[in-house]
């Protein structure tokens, strides 16, 4: 099955948003793929004068691809950090239709009520275009505004931020992202047990690019470690984790994961593995603005890589059969009904997007926001609330625990 992400050629693509890139800020793209030993393309994009991340990264099976998916990582970012477009200050009470603040990932310092009054930008529900006041918090990217502007302690992060060659192309890309972060969110909470049931044995793997990406990883010496963390969402969502098979405390090399998710299971594989390899080279190659002092270091504790490697090993018993097929879409414009369907079968219907698109620009970029769905921030410290799907499982898990000491 083609990726269905990409209606168009890459060349296609590359040739559309190139031309904007220095009015985006961008002042170089450029392929690090040989700063590593494991050579699955990755590629950054850097833009100095940025008012998030100044780095952003891209991967893909080929130089090109990663190539254009840095680039247009930093198309997106741009956008976000400077919307122009009309803006509301008012209380969620005196809203008639509006995505409740306390709906959406938030941090422990979050103030959400209905009587603060915040500041909101209009988006659109997917599936009517029906308007829909949506929290600026959760939108903007731009992290020089005072802080009195953004009181909610929402989520600020890139997840459901997303571009394309159409509206409809941004929009699958972005529920993909959003669906896969909360599948990694709820796995987080499983118990190990559970967690290592869901390994996925490689050598039942049978998807082209995917075999392929494994191939460099075992000739670079990397194990990997994949992990099936599918929610009951039902769109295809895959862990990856990496590491040496024999740390060298001479030359350490950091272990790193990656997600994947695509309504085509072996699509969802290829995007966690790549992601891995990009995971890796963020660290070895130095450029990113969020990775700490503390992630660096960490790469040097040898020990620790090899307590994560042998704990990886010892989930290889529970490991089960890959499941290639599926009944997902077979084109585009079929992706975005069946995700939607797939998201209104567990009671999440409210699917409400934010089009950031510049007519001077004309590169489609959209927010997207499903509230109920898990989420986590990459651009705050602040620990993350669990929602109402983290409560449940919780819950859940409180009970079982409550039944079984019983039992005993």
């Amino acid at each position: 099955m083609p990726d269905l992400a990409r209606p168009v050629p890459l060349d296609e693509t590359w040739r559309r948003i190139r031309p904007f890139l220095p009015a985006l800020g961008v002042t170089r793209v450029s392929d690090i793929t040989g700063l590593d030993t494991v050579g699955i393309p990755v590629a950054t994009a850097y833009r100095p004068n940025s008012r998030s991340l100044a780095v952003s990264q891209g991967k893909g099976p080929t130089s090109q691809a990663a190539m254009v998916s840095a680039a247009m990582e930093a198309v997106e970012h741009a956008h976000a950090e400077r919307i122009d477009a009309s803006l509301r200050l008012v209380r969620t009470a005196e809203l008639a239709e509006a995505v409740a603040p306390w709906r959406l990932p938030r941090t422990v310092d979050s103030g959400a009520d209905e009587h603060t009054p915040v500041l909101w930008i209009d988006g659109r529900r997917v599936t009517d275009g029906t308007p829909v006041a949506v929290p600026y918090e959760a939108v903007s990217l731009d992290f020089t505004l005072p802080r009195g502007l953004v009181p909610l302690g929402l989520c600020r992060d890139s997840n459901g931020l997303a571009g394309g060659n159409t509206v409809r192309e941004a929009v699958v890309h972005a529920l993909c992202e959003l669906v896969e972060r909360d599948a990694a969110a709820l796995w987080d909470l499983r118990p190990a047990g559970e967690q290592a049931a869901t390994r996925i044995d490689v050598s039942t793997v049978d998807h082209g690019q995917a075999l392929g990406l494994l191939e460099r990883y075992a000739a670079a010496r990397v194990e990997v470690a994949l992990f099936d963390i599918t929610s009951d969402v039902g769109v295809p969502a895959v862990l990856c984790h990496i590491v040496e098979a024999d740390p060298d405390p001479f030359r350490p090399l950091p272990p790193a994961a990656g997600l994947g998710c695509h309504p085509d299971p072996g699509q969802a594989l290829v995007r966690a593995l790549a992601e891995a390899a990009q995971s890796r080279l963020i660290t070895i190659s130095g450029s990113r603005d969020d990775v700490t002092r503390a992630e660096y270091d960490r790469v040097a504790d040898v020990e620790a890589a090899v307590e994560l490697r042998d704990a990886l090993r010892a989930t290889e018993t529970h490991a089960r059969p890959w499941r290639s097929g599926g009944a997902g879409p077979q084109a585009l414009d079929e992706a975005l009904p069946w995700l939607l369907g797939r998201l209104a079968a567990v009671g999440l219907s409210d699917v409400v997007a934010v089009d950031l698109t510049r007519p001077e620009v004309g590169i489609p970029v959209v927010k997207v926001l499903v509230p109920g769905l898990e989420g986590a921030s990459a651009l705050t410290e602040a620990p993350v609330l669990p929602g109402p799907r983290a409560e449940r499982m919780i819950a859940d898990a409180g009970g079982a625990e409550d039944g079984e000491d019983g039992d005993v």
